[in-house]
């Protein structure tokens, strides 16, 4: 009898509660209504790529969620190859078929997501981690202290369409805990305070691959998932003015057209240089070859007047009888001759000294001349710095310093020796008139030998006088043709390589204005070439003109916007697992209102 009681009351209370379950029922039903079967439209479309990794980059799962801005109500096609869907706006069914798939939609915004089963993202990623210099793996990196690297790595995807790789900036953020991390270094990264923590961002161009790593003192290691946003790097990008620039690289070009003009006046006066010291070698050969022949003539010219001395001695003993024998004079008469020849012989000795200082005088202008038209402008160091910084051919440059620097001292050197060409003009001059004064003595001589004896004789011993102190004079003389033509072989055989090095200088200064010519042509257009180049790099990261594509189908139309939002595997440590405690039961309804009749 209990028993049927308690089951009359169960049977009254569901009779009670049921009403409310049905109204609501209905309810849901209503809100379930789909839009009229007829075919709706869109304005546009966006994509929002989720995809987690994890904490070294692996890929675990990814899903879209589809944005419709849906402009008539009715039913919408997609398409997709997801492996599980979900309705994120309303209850309606999401109808697949393969990758087709269609849902009704009312006007407005209208959402789904879709689980997509082993696609892969345009980017590879790869993250290591270091401690104390040590490869670790994520799970071993919890909880340990030390210096902590992470080192974060973006490749191209080829199993994908590249346009994603070629036109999305991928912005890669780290946030770090301030009580854990210090001493943060991240060449590559910018650094911002977040509240009390750091963060730290990293960001790969488009079309470029990516190596991003910072460094940190860590205590009790832990790390939030590291963030990636990719977004189309779709913002025009406003070329820079480099007005001022080119305006410096173009007095650049004018100083480098200034240099290989100057460096063409500097081959022309080296070839000058050149010409002229080889004009002065060639009659500094035949000075020389003159030199030696009177420096060894000089040994026969000085025996033979020692002879003439002693034989004149003789003479004037034997005529003044205060010699030993007596000597016949009358072979006196033909001495006036052989005094007369003797002296044209000085004559012509003389003359042959002038013009040996003739050929010297023009040899020496002809080098005087040469060297006054080597240019006396100074390069300074800054210019020549200048001109490596400019990106010239460095050959090139070294050659056009070499052989300013040869000019300069060929210049140099021959400013020092100078004085020592100078002064052997008035030499030779001097040497030309003591030998034309001894000829004219001879011939005073000669001119006044008296037919007398006492004449001749007083004049024999003026002339073994005069000629004695002539004797003298012509050792000095022949000592000092030896002395100069042993000076000058020395000075020859300098000319001699003054004339090789100036040939050498020629033949640089040649290869230099060739240099400067060609170094002139490459940077007399850097002002436009720099220009090109800076359009070219801007254009390479100017994505304004890029048109979004979907991600998931090539058949998606409308597409407004693909982002995508990539999050690795947090890196914590593991709490130890708090013992179980009984669980008190809560009873349901339903059970409280069975208890209540059983």
């Amino acid at each position: 009898m209990m028993r049927k009681k308690r089951f009359l009351f169960v049977l009254i209370a569901i009779t009670l509660v049921l009403p409310s379950f049905l109204v609501n029922a209905e309810k849901n039903e209503t809100k379930q209504q789909v839009p009229p079967s007829t075919e709706g439209e869109i304005a546009s479309k966006d994509e929002v790529i989720y995809a987690t990794l994890s904490s070294t980059g692996e890929q675990q799962e990814i899903y879209v969620v589809n944005v419709f801005d849906v402009v008539k109500a009715g039913t919408i096609v997609d398409y997709g190859a997801y492996s599980t869907l979900k309705n994120l706006s309303d209850l309606a069914e999401i109808q697949q078929q393969d990758t087709k798939l269609q849902f009704p939609a009312q006007k407005g915004k209208f959402y789904y997501q879709g689980n997509l089963k082993d696609a892969p993202l345009p980017w590879g990623i790869a993250v290591s981690y270091q401690l104390d210099g040590k490869d670790i793996k994520p799970a071993d990196l919890a909880g340990k202290d030390g210096q902590v690297a992470i080192t974060i790595r973006t490749t191209k995807n080829d199993g994908i369409d590249p346009v994603f790789f070629e036109n999305y900036l991928l912005q890669i953020s780290l946030t770090l805990d301030s009580r854990i991390y210090s001493n943060i270094e991240a060449p590559s990264g910018m650094l911002a305070n977040v509240g009390k923590n750091k963060q730290v961002t990293f960001t790969a161009m488009p079309d470029q691959e990516g190596n991003f790593s910072l460094r940190a003192e860590a205590t009790s290691f832990e790390l939030q998932g590291i963030e990636m946003a990719a977004v189309p790097s779709s913002m025009s990008i406003d070329t820079p003015d480099i007005g001022e620039m080119t305006n410096e690289m173009g007095s650049l070009a004018d100083a480098i057209k200034e240099i290989n003009n100057g460096v063409a006046e500097l081959r022309n006066g080296v070839s000058k240089l050149n010409d002229g010291v080889a004009n002065l070698h060639k009659h500094s050969e035949q000075y020389q070859k003159g030199m030696s022949k009177l420096d060894q003539a000089s040994s026969e010219l000085v025996g033979a007047s020692v002879s003439i001395d002693h034989a004149l001695t003789s003479i004037n003993e034997a005529l003044n009888g205060s010699g030993t024998t007596k000597m016949d004079v009358s072979g006196l008469k033909d001495l006036p001759v052989g005094l007369s020849q003797m002296a044209n012989g000085l004559n012509e000795t003389a003359a042959g000294i002038t013009t040996l200082r003739e050929n010297y005088t023009v040899a020496y202008n002809t080098l005087d001349s040469a060297m006054k038209n080597i240019p006396d402008y100074q390069i300074s160091k800054e210019e020549i710095q200048a001109l490596y910084a400019s990106g010239a051919d460095s050959e090139v440059l070294d050659k056009l310093v070499e052989t300013y620097s040869t000019a300069q001292i060929a210049k140099g050197t021959y400013s020092a020796v100078k004085e020592g060409f100078a002064a052997v003009d008035p030499t030779l001059n001097m040497l030309s008139e003591s030998i034309s004064q001894m000829s004219n003595t001879l011939t005073g001589i000669s001119n006044g030998l008296s037919s007398s004896v006492s004449q001749l004789q007083a004049e024999m011993e003026t002339l073994a006088i005069d000629y004695s102190q002539f004797h003298s004079g012509l050792v000095s003389y022949t000592k000092g043709v030896g002395e100069l033509s042993a000076s000058y072989k020395k000075l020859h055989s300098g000319m001699t390589e003054l004339s090789g090095g100036t040939a050498k200088l020629e033949a640089g200064a040649g290869e230099l204005h060739n240099g400067t010519d060609t170094l002139y042509n490459s940077t007399k257009n850097l002002p436009d070439q720099m220009q090109d180049e800076i359009d070219k790099m801007m254009g390479d990261y100017d994505k304004s003109d890029f048109k979004p594509v979907s991600f998931v189908s090539t058949d998606n139309e409308k597409i407004n916007s693909v982002q995508f939002v990539i999050k690795t595997e947090s890196i914590k440590i593991e709490e130890q697992e708090p013992k179980e405690k009984p669980v008190k039961e809560t009873k349901s309804f339903w059970t409280r209102l069975l208890d209540l009749f059983f």
